[in-house]
């Protein structure tokens, strides 16, 4: 995605900014998404420069739902611990997308807060990403025993 987005215009395609406006802190991206693909029907057949443009702008409305919604979750944080400085941690795909990750570190820097994000290489694979939380639980002296059930979301 951000490889193709480089080539494109990020303010092509006005997408949605799904629940900027809400004070709640989660996340739902199914209307963004609905939109892009809305988006690429109405102009198929699609040429690469259609295809730049459509990531492009998914990215930046991704970058800018997500920095905001960062922004104000380290606000909350400072409002209910203000003698501790935030931090705020980021994995994933979405740590290894440089557009993004440079979202989030404005809004850390607005913030006071100081952004981590694990090596990229431990970004793009599950498993990994899995692998090492289990590591540093296990670093801390956390274990489990081996009769639980599994879960879909897991607490770290």
């Amino acid at each position: 995605m951000e490889t193709t987005a480089k080539s494109g215009d990020p303010k092509r395609f006005k997408f949605p900014r799904p629940l900027l406006r809400e004070a709640r802190l989660d996340f739902s991206f199914s209307g963004l998404k609905t939109a892009v693909r809305l988006q690429a029907e109405a102009l198929a057949p699609l040429s690469d420069q259609d295809v730049a443009d459509i990531a492009a702008s998914f990215q930046a409305a991704v970058a800018e739902v997500v920095s905001v919604r960062a922004g104000r979750a380290l606000a909350r944080f400072k409002t209910e611990l203000p003698d501790h400085r935030p931090q705020l941690i980021v994995a994933g795909g979405v740590a290894a997308n440089r557009t993004i990750a440079a979202a989030l570190d404005k809004a850390c820097a607005a913030a006071g807060a100081m952004l981590i994000v694990p090596p990229i290489a431990l970004c793009t694979d599950n498993g990994a990403m899995v692998a090492r939380a289990g590591a540093e639980r296990f670093a801390l002296g956390a274990t489990d025993h081996l009769d639980f059930t599994a879960r879909p979301r897991w607490p770290l």
